[in-house]
């Protein structure tokens, strides 16, 4: 997918209904079965088969499923006029086999049905790769994956014959062509998320300040993206991964949205993220989970240009106080060794206005190993990448483990709502000694902040929460860069504190985290994160 011409940032370039979709084992109680929201307390089974939950009899009637009809109407002329989607009628005849099997697998039989009653053909399965058009994986995987797929495919084809039509034929063909589809399913399958977060979105102004120094802050941090669905999107599926995207996907109820997150020159790959980002995993995780799960080297500008982030998240501090350069360990040292020196030598670009190389901040801690004469950027694990000096990387290891065990126990403390006063002061020690061996920028500083922000914000002790949140952001920032989306959650956690402080400050942040918003989730980021507008109403009162 590539723009045709300039696209402005925040723009929305695609929403798209699913071909199919299905929900997620572990939300079957908790999430409607049909637009996949929160269920209320009064559910609507199936009458049929009683299983699936549905929020309200709209949901019901649009999944295929019996209508129920009150008590009151019956006799009367009640017609309803909803457009039903037939998506669950053939899973609630006798057993009831979507809460057995695999999701995937689930979602294979919805694509088949849905196929088929489209062409009107009942006794083969149809070729679903000439109507879906998506890629397949088969050939790359392993024999023992390639044996679960068979097995699937039989089992598949026995549910459907027993309980959407008879006439289905259990042969060969049929079974290859859903043996193709699953391994269609396993690399173009979308998660279908929510945000999940223990605030609670419903107070009123003055009722919100006035308790939200007791908890609010703390619960501010628990926000976290939650699986609930897969789902099957044609069109969204052309297009391509990149570790560093200039497209967010996000749902209205079953509704796949695109926004752009930054200016698209005309020309430029439309991109997204398949999961992994720089920032969130340095280059050689974020390479093998793509092998893994997708089968397929990345590219992009983020796995093939130099970059500080990639240098530094895992990365050790030098020896030298005075050297601000990072040392690598082995298995990073060699995923560097791979990429060009400088972005010119990457012919493919995908992102022509945004993500240059900035040698400038590289520089700062790998000087020495930019050297223009040379065609390749030149790692030496153990090794400082800007002074040269050697790291012992054994026992600066260790020493970095056993200040974790401090971090873990404090984490054990706030999850199980003990005290975290005992263990507070060995966290502080640790994270001095953390600060003494890993680079400045090390994910793994900011996540040791961020646990000591938390642990603070439960005892009510806001002004060192304060602190070490900032401390914390200020590193994401360098990670994942300052108006990335997971830095506009830090500052939701930030202003809460600020506000729990009476910190006037706290309206600075929320401008910011409201123009991320904005830019990620466009009109629908209140809805999406409902904190938002909590935090928006106090910028108000402060203002005023």
């Amino acid at each position: 997918m590539v723009s045709q011409f300039d696209i402005p940032q925040a723009s929305l370039i695609h929403a798209e209904e699913p071909y199919a979709v299905v929900i997620l084992k572990h939300c079957r109680e908790t999430h409607c079965h049909y637009c996949l929201n929160e269920l209320p307390a009064d559910t609507i089974p199936c009458i049929s088969c009683s299983l699936p939950l549905y929020c309200s009899q709209h949901c019901q009637v649009q999944a295929g499923g019996p209508i129920h009809i009150p008590d009151t109407m019956v006799g009367s002329n009640f017609k309803p006029t909803l457009e039903c989607i037939p998506e669950h009628k053939h899973e609630c005849q006798g057993v009831h086999w979507p809460a057995i099997l695999p999701s995937d697998v689930v979602l294979a039989g919805r694509v088949v049905v849905k196929t088929m009653e489209q062409k009107g053909q009942f006794t083969d399965v149809p070729n679903l790769s000439e109507t879906l058009g998506l890629c397949e994986s088969y050939s790359k995987m392993s024999p023992e994956s390639k044996l679960e797929l068979h097995i699937y495919s039989i089992v598949l084809l026995f549910c459907l014959h027993h309980s959407f039509s008879s006439e289905l034929s259990i042969n060969g063909d049929s079974a290859s062509q859903i043996v193709i589809l699953l391994s269609q399913i396993r690399v173009n399958s979308i998660a279908v998320v929510r945000m999940r977060s223990n605030t609670n979105d419903s107070y009123d102004q003055q009722d919100w300040f006035q308790n939200f120094s007791f908890g609010e802050a703390e619960a501010a941090s628990s926000v976290e993206q939650v699986r609930v669905g897969q789902a099957l999107y044609k069109a969204a599926s052309l297009f391509n991964h990149s570790c560093l995207p200039n497209i967010h996907a996000y749902f209205m109820s079953r509704t796949l949205l695109l926004r752009t997150t930054e200016f698209v020159s005309g020309g430029c790959a439309l991109e997204l993220s398949y999961g992994p980002q720089v920032g969130q995993w340095d280059c050689k995780d974020r390479l093998r989970f793509l092998e893994e799960e997708y089968f397929f080297r990345c590219w992009c500008c983020g796995c093939s240009e130099v970059n500080e982030s990639d240098l530094v998240i895992s990365g050790f501090c030098c020896v030298n106080p005075n050297c601000s350069g990072v040392v690598l360990d082995n298995l990073v040292a060699n995923c560097e060794k791979q990429k060009p020196k400088v972005p010119e030598t990457i012919s493919n670009k995908s992102h022509l206005q945004v993500h240059e190389l900035n040698d400038i901040d590289i520089k700062k801690v790998a000087q020495i190993s930019l050297d223009q004469t040379q065609s390749s950027f030149h790692v030496d694990s153990g090794y400082c990448l800007k002074c040269g000096s050697y790291c012992n990387f054994a026992s600066r290891s260790k020493e970095v483990k056993k200040a974790w065990t401090d971090f873990r126990r404090l984490q054990d403390s706030i999850a199980s709502k003990d005290t975290c006063s005992t263990n507070l002061p060995g966290a502080l020690r640790s994270l001095g000694l953390l600060r003494s061996i890993l680079h400045a920028y090390n994910k793994g500083i900011a996540e040791a902040e961020d646990i000591l922000a938390k642990a603070f914000c439960f005892i009510g002790d806001f002004e060192p929460a304060r602190d070490h949140c900032k401390a914390s952001i200020e590193i994401l920032e360098k990670l994942y860069g300052p108006n990335h989306i997971a830095i506009g959650y830090e500052l939701a956690k930030l202003a809460s504190i600020q506000l729990a402080l009476g910190d006037c400050t706290a309206v600075y942040n929320i401008n910011r985290l409201s123009a991320i918003f904005s830019t990620y989730y466009g009109p629908h980021a209140g809805i999406i994160f409902p904190y938002l507008l909590v935090l928006e109403r106090e910028r108000s009162r402060i203002i005023q």
